[in-house]
């Protein structure tokens, strides 16, 4: 059996409870180093093996993870965030699948997730956005033409753009292109949640500079929109004249 598990943004105690348990339970463990905080280790029992992704290819890790499985041992699969989101794990359950072996997701805490709670900020506000598009700059591998970000830009939602603050320049470029104004306000989270995160705050115009003023290279999220902003409405859940299932209107 192979598990897929999210190893949260990045605080050791944002591992789920179910993905801490898999992890003292492994025989085998295989972690993508480059950005998995490597203190979730310390859950591994002493006699497990562990190996790390970043040095080795979509083949050698199906060589682990098929060679282990015929042993009887217990894999588990670690991933940074939750899984679902740039993991590059659909490649790893379509051959887990091709010859037999069983596999299953735990779910992770992504770093949009801490992103948000590291900036004290709702994404979804009322009149405002109710819509959070997640996405990225095309680098060295391309994303399909219709998800260019000047077009996601023109929907005005809250946008979290991931793997691309070594693109910040184009970047801007492409927001302002898709209609955001040089005042939209902006962010950048560096490792969010981890004991080093760095947190900067300012408008669109700005965005390159935030990042080399801060010494931000890598490893940060970029968020953008009004969310970010002042203005917004109150909610109608706890509206005293919206009535609910639960709650008749009071006024």
């Amino acid at each position: 059996m192979v598990h897929f598990v999210g190893a949260g943004s990045g605080a050791v105690d944002l591992i789920t409870l179910r993905g801490q348990r898999l992890l003292t339970e492994a025989d085998i463990i295989i972690y993508a180093g480059s950005l998995v905080n490597e203190e979730l280790l310390q859950y591994a029992n002493k006699d497990c093996k562990v190996y790390n992704s970043a040095h080795m290819t979509l083949d050698e890790i199906i060589d682990v993870m098929v060679s282990n499985n015929k042993d009887g041992k217990n894999i588990v699969r670690l991933h940074t965030g939750d899984p679902s989101i740039y993991g590059a794990i659909r490649e790893q359950m379509d051959r887990l699948k091709a010859v037999g072996i069983e596999y299953d997701v735990c779910p992770g805490v992504s770093s949009f997730c801490g992103a948000a709670a590291a900036l004290k900020a709702e994404y979804t506000l009322p009149n405002v956005s109710q819509t959070v598009i997640i996405t990225r700059m095309p680098g060295k591998t391309p994303v399909p033409p219709k998800e260019q970000i000047a077009l996601l830009a023109s929907h005005q939602a809250t946008m979290v753009i991931f793997l691309s603050t070594g693109l910040l320049k184009e970047l801007k470029e492409e927001l302002l292109i898709g209609g955001y104004q040089l005042t939209t306000p902006c962010a950048i989270v560096y490792k969010a949640t981890w004991k080093d995160e760095i947190i900067v705050k300012g408008v669109l115009k700005d965005l390159p500079q935030l990042a080399l003023d801060n010494n931000i290279t890598k490893t940060a999220l970029i968020v953008v929109g009004e969310f970010l902003g002042d203005e917004y409405e109150l909610s109608k859940l706890y509206d005293p004249t919206f009535s609910t299932e639960y709650r008749e209107a009071t006024k």
